[in-house]
């Protein structure tokens, strides 16, 4: 189909070239072969007069006017999928629909299991693709390449909608055994002792504790960096470090690793987990019913009674 002269399948395929940046892969993207999808890379440039890629290695490497057009060829197949294709109402039981969620090993383990447990029954056929924080996920929001983020709202973008899930509290644990851990901590102990800390992403942002240290000029003694919250538990037995981690990941890993948890000198910490979602997707009933499914679950009387 053709609009003012351009073949509106080449935008499809200029998508697909600007998110893989790799022929070979685009072209699997849309399902064409690489011949084909070298011939739509001949007529782009043909149309914009623009070479609009070139080669380094086996990378596409985008010319500026690629890049002007990707966001608006992006916005417009984004509003065709969410208001021309995907307004079906949406059938639990016999939906395809796979969802890709950007959320910490943390939230995987104590909440997002018991979606994908309910869902295992309710609708066998909805599949999820799980990311773990990305260095910029509100370029991939923006875009629409991922559903949902599960995260902190302290860190969530204002450009799109969010609602809250559940309060969680942070709290400071470290061996049983470790004889500095038998009273309150003060604050020149805590600030001594070495810490174990999770940070994320390819940029090594810091969690929210370490986040709130920092905003106050406080720096610990962090002798230990994983990329995750979940990797913390396992590395404290044995050792005099401390860490702060969500009371629920205690909770979680309390029958299998003995962890003492502690008052500290800190003020208490707490932070909210939440939702966000997409503008362009905000009426999809596929994301309403998924939103609904992650409210449900995160109200559910169990759930709240563990900090409150």
């Amino acid at each position: 189909m053709r609009f003012r002269g351009l073949d509106l399948n080449l935008l499809v395929a200029l998508d697909a070239l600007m998110t893989e940046r790799k022929l070979t892969a685009a072209a699997r993207r849309v399902k064409l072969s690489q011949p084909a999808m070298s011939a739509a890379i001949a007529r782009l440039r043909t149309y914009f007069g623009d070479e609009l890629f070139s080669m380094q290695g086996r990378e596409l490497v985008p010319t500026p006017r690629a890049e002007a057009l990707a966001p608006a060829v992006r916005d417009a197949l984004l509003h065709i999928q969410l208001s021309v294709i995907a307004w079906d109402p949406i059938n639990p039981a016999h939906s395809d629909r796979r969802f890709r969620i950007i959320l910490s090993d943390f939230m995987t383990l104590v909440f997002f299991e018991r979606v994908v447990e309910r869902l295992a029954r309710e609708a066998p056929g909805v599949s999820f693709e799980l990311l773990p924080l990305d260095d910029d996920p509100y370029e991939l929001l923006r875009r629409g390449d991922v559903d949902f983020l599960i995260l902190p709202d302290l860190f969530m973008s204002s450009a799109h909608p969010k609602t809250k899930l559940f309060a969680e509290a942070l709290v400071c644990v470290g061996c049983p055994r470790n004889e500095q851990l038998l009273g309150d901590l003060s604050f020149e102990t805590y600030m001594s002792m070495g810490h174990v800390a999770a940070q994320f992403g390819r940029a090594l942002k810091p969690s929210f504790e370490q986040w709130l240290l920092l905003e106050h000029g406080f720096k610990r003694r962090v002798e230990l960096v994983v990329p995750g919250f979940t990797l913390i538990p396992p590395l404290l037995p044995g050792t005099n470090r401390i860490a702060i981690i969500p009371f629920r990941l205690v909770k979680y890993f309390e029958q299998t690793i003995p962890l003492r948890i502690v008052k500290h000198p800190l003020r208490p910490l707490w932070f909210t987990e939440a939702v966000q979602w997409p503008a362009l997707h905000h009426k999809d009933p596929g994301n309403v019913w998924m939103r609904e499914i992650l409210l449900q679950e995160a109200s559910r009387s169990e759930f709240q009674e563990e900090t409150s």
